[in-house]
């Protein structure tokens, strides 16, 4: 936690206010942005104990017979599939899927009704899916490490 609060005020000059209507609102999304990504990066670096034992960069390059091409996009690969999403549905996707709010919200932060919301994070769940799935086509034939 303490992390997440040193990265917002180390940065707090990267927020812009002025390109949102509702600035607290902003900020607290910007702010849990963060925390998340702190405690993922957090997670992450101490994922290779497991049952206080280190794991050995061999047990870590051995893949899941299960991996899919999906399994293996990273953080970067997936919010630059979410980039290329139409500006009404990447809007409403980034306000219910990592802002959290509901379609009543959504609806009436950007002035449409919830139907448009519903429809718009429709649209964008599949034109995502649709993205990835062409981004690992060539993944998806290749045999897993053993």
């Amino acid at each position: 936690m303490n992390e997440g609060f040193i990265k917002l005020f180390k940065n707090i000059h990267q927020f812009e206010e002025s390109r949102h209507a509702d600035v607290l609102a902003s900020l607290k999304g910007w702010f849990k942005r963060i925390l998340v990504n702190t405690c993922i990066d957090h997670y992450r670096k101490n994922a290779s104990y497991i049952n206080g034992q280190m794991l050995s960069e061999d047990a870590e390059n051995i893949a899941d017979k299960q991996e899919t091409g999906i399994d293996i996009l990273s953080y970067k690969e997936i919010i630059e599939a979410i980039r290329q999403l139409s500006p009404a549905y990447r809007t409403v996707f980034n306000l219910f899927v990592i802002e959290g709010l509901t379609h009543e919200e959504i609806a009436e932060h950007l002035g449409i009704s919830i139907g448009s919301s519903k429809s718009n994070l429709s649209k964008a769940r599949e034109n995502l899916r649709k993205i990835l799935i062409k981004k690992t086509d060539h993944l998806a034939y290749v045999e897993p490490l053993r």
